[in-house]
Order: structure tokens, then sequence, then C-alpha cells
């Protein structure tokens, strides 16, 4: 479940199988990923057990064949909440006395309202709706909250990217979650804007090929390469998982690595060469994507649903290819996004919640259902050989854009991901918003965002 995690509130439209319906987009809402660690947790750090008043996390002690019966809730919003409600009555036909009962709780409050009910232990449903980049933060600060599934769910471990599969799990090796979308990411291109100016986009096979193409794009057509949010960057996160890390490497702070170095560095080259067009917000990056302002867009898959939901009249005017590489033959994919289904532990059926959360997510055929109708990435690798993901988009020029994206998913690196996360995140904004805004030096900045985040934190930096 990707999600920009702007948060502001404005109108927006939802896509599902039925059409148009007034409410945030999924795809919006699921889909930047990052800056929304900012508001995750405040405060909350220290509750140990998350209200369930035990030392260790529940588990499953059921019969894994026996009959299923009985109520399970989930939470969830927009167009998940109706891809769930959709397969939760194939469900209910499958399992005879089993009922499936799906609340929107709308994204704009959703973190408030489990951050609450993980720590009073009371007032959750059985299962919850949690984006996969936030998870590991409620884990380390709520460990006994979620039911402990790994002597379900370890088996099928092979069955996600290795960067899904991190989200879900805690340092002790227990799985708490099964991944549900993904959101691997490859850069959008303007076909017209490219030709315009002779650039094959197929050779952009460097993040310094990438800089010089812009430059010679913007002579050319006077447009720019990207387009990037004023207050609230995430594309620097983009680029450090795309070399195999985040803001932690063995437990310790990471943001005045090399590797970060490179990153933030990349992102100044682009801002001094005049290719970047800054707007506020999710609605400024739509618009400004619409009117042409930019002629590349490196993001997830899920951008997907806004360019063919939002940006119809520009049919065949966009192609997709991999994400330069910061090195000859490197990693060409990263990850914006995606979200997880955990089964708590105040549920009072928890053998039938964890049926169906495995009924949704490791069913080949539902993950590419969810595709289909709803949008959803699957994050379940079996899913992507569905015929689904082979036909070729008109939309793309014919291109099988989300074939180039399901044989991006399972290279995408995998990162360490802590409790942390959100204090690092906060700090790491303000330094990356001096680079761009202010012209300051990424390696200083860093350095001061690392003794900010150690002293935040009480870690260690890498040395």
């Amino acid at each position: 479940m990707s999600a920009p995690t702007r948060h502001e509130k404005h109108p927006q439209l939802s896509y599902g199988q039925g059409g148009l319906a007034s409410g945030p987009s999924r795809r919006r809402i699921l889909s930047a990923g990052l800056a929304g660690g900012a508001l995750l947790l405040t405060g909350a750090t220290g509750c140990a057990t998350g209200g369930t008043g035990g030392t260790s996390a529940k588990q499953l002690t059921g019969s894994p064949g026996a009959t299923l019966s009985g109520k399970v809730t989930i939470w969830s919003w927009d167009v998940a909440a109706k891809a769930v409600q959709r397969l939760g009555k194939v469900f209910e036909q499958a399992h005879p006395g089993t009922t499936v009962e799906v609340v929107d709780i709308g994204y704009d409050n959703a973190y408030d309202k489990i951050t609450v009910g993980l720590g009073a232990g009371s007032g959750l449903p059985d299962i919850l709706t949690v984006e996969g980049h936030k998870l590991p933060t409620y884990i380390g600060n709520f460990p006994n909250a979620l039911v402990d599934l790994t002597s379900r769910a370890a088996s099928l471990k092979s069955q996600y990217p290795q960067a899904s599969w991190r989200t879900v799990t805690d340092a002790k090796g227990r799985v708490l979650g099964l991944p549900w979308d993904s959101g691997p990411c490859a850069l959008f291109y303007r076909r017209d804007l490219f030709q315009q100016a002779g650039i094959d986009p197929a050779g952009l096979a460097t993040w310094d090929d990438y800089v010089t193409a812009g430059t010679a794009l913007k002579a050319a057509t006077g447009r720019k390469l990207l387009i990037l949010d004023a207050k609230q960057d995430s594309m620097f996160a983009m680029l450090l998982q795309q070399q195999g890390q985040r803001w932690f490497v063995d437990g310790k702070v990471a943001v005045a690595t090399p590797t970060a170095e490179r990153a933030l560095t990349l992102l100044k080259r682009l801002v001094d060469h005049d290719l970047v067009d800054f707007e506020n917000g999710w609605d400024g990056l739509v618009s400004a994507t619409h009117d042409g302002k930019a002629a590349t867009t490196p993001t997830a898959a899920w951008w997907d649903g806004t360019l063919t939901a939002e940006m119809a009249d520009l049919s065949g005017k966009f192609g997709v290819v991999p994400l330069p590489a910061f090195t000859p033959g490197g990693t060409r994919t990263s990850n914006t996004g995606g979200s997880t289904l955990c089964v708590t532990a105040q549920s009072g059926n928890p053998e039938t919640a964890w049926a169906f959360l495995s009924f949704l997510l490791a069913d080949k055929a539902n993950q590419a259902s969810m595709m289909e109708h709803e949008g959803l990435f699957p994050a379940y690798l079996p899913a992507l050989d569905d015929p689904y993901f082979q036909q070729p988009a008109p939309y793309y020029g014919g291109q099988p854009a989300m074939q180039l994206f399901a044989g991006l998913t399972r290279a995408i690196p995998a990162v360490e991901l802590t409790a942390d996360d959100s204090k690092a995140a906060d700090i790491v904004t303000i330094a990356v918003n001096e680079v761009l805004h202010n012209g300051a030096d990424p390696g200083t900045v860093l350095r001061s965002a690392a003794r900010q985040i150690a002293t935040a934190t009480g870690r260690q930096t890498v040395a």
C-alpha cells in the first residue's frame, strides 16, 4: 500500500472496481511511502508490551486444518478496503459460518487510532492494515501487540521479495504479518519529449547518463527533468534503498555514509543544473506532471494508477524504463510504498483471522485479482506470473509496463528497518531541504544529521 505521506486534506478520487467514488485515492494515499513516518508514534516509545500485559507475543495454537468459524474484523481504507470487501465475500462462501467485516477507517486518522489501540491494549480489530515502512516502528515499540505468525508463515518467506519480508519480521526472526502490496520503482518518462530532444531513454543506464540527458532535454524542449516536493522530499530514501541501505546499518546510524552522500549529491547536481521543478504536495506533483513541466518521474508501480485515472488524455505519451544505476551494471530499482496485514493480539478469533489474511495475501489468483481490479501491485511473487502482467498497455504505447515492474520486484534491495526510523526520517528531511533549497554541502549536513539522530535514539554512528 503505497501512500504519499503528504497528509494534506484535499478532495481526491478513489478508484475501485466500481469506478469513481469520493474520498482519498488509494494510489495517492498508498503512494509516496516515506514522509508519513514523521507523525508515527510521537511520544509512544517505551510502550514495550503494547498493553498486552505479557512478556511474549501471542501465538497461533489451533490446528491448521480445523474448521473455521466466527467473525473477523479488519481495518483498512479506500480501495484497499474495497478489495478486502470483495474478496471477503468469496472467503465467506468458501467457509460457511465465517463473517468478514471491513471497516474503512480513512487514512488521515488511521495511525492515530492504531497507535492508541496498541498502547491501550484494547479497541483494535482482528486484522490491521499497516504500511510496510511503518510496521517496524510498531513492532519495536509494541513487541507483543501482534500475533506471532511464525509457525504458519515462516515457510512463505521465499514467496515474497526480501525487501517486503524484512518489513514483517523482527530482529528475533519472528513473523508478525504478511506483505500485501509492494512499490517496485522504475523511471516513467514522456515519450514525446524524449523524441523531440532526440534522446533514447534506453540509454539512461546510470544516473550520470540521466543528468546528461536532462541537460540536453531541457535545452531542446525547455522542460525540467523531474518534479520534487518543495517541502517533503521522498526521493532520497529511494536512492538510498537502491544502494542497499536506509537510515541504519547493523543498528548504527548510517546517514553519513558514502552511500548516503552519493545519493544526496546526485539530488544536488540535479538542482544545480536547474533540472528540478519544485511543487507543493501531491496535487502539485499531479498537476505539474499533467502539464508536462518535467519529462520523467522516478517512482513506484502505483504511479500507473494516477496516470491512467487522472491523466487519461495523455495516453500513449508515457513509457517506462528501469531506474538508472549508480554504477554501470548496478541495481536498477528500489522500493517506495507497500503495505502489510497483521493479526492483533487483541483478536478473539486469531485462527480465522490468519486464515483470511493468508487467503488474501498468499494466494496467486487473489493477489492478481487485486492488481487487476484495485491496482494493488502484489508483493506475493507467484502472482507476478499471472498473464495480466504480460499484457501490452495501450496507455504506454503498447509497452507491457507491468511486466517490467514484475521483473524488477525480485531485485529490490532489502534494507534494515528499526523502531527509530520515524525519528531519523524527520531529521533527514531537514538535512535534505538544506541541500536542495539552500545549497548546503551534502557531506556536512549528513554528518550533522547523523549526530542528531544518534542523540535522539541513543545509537552509535557508523564509523
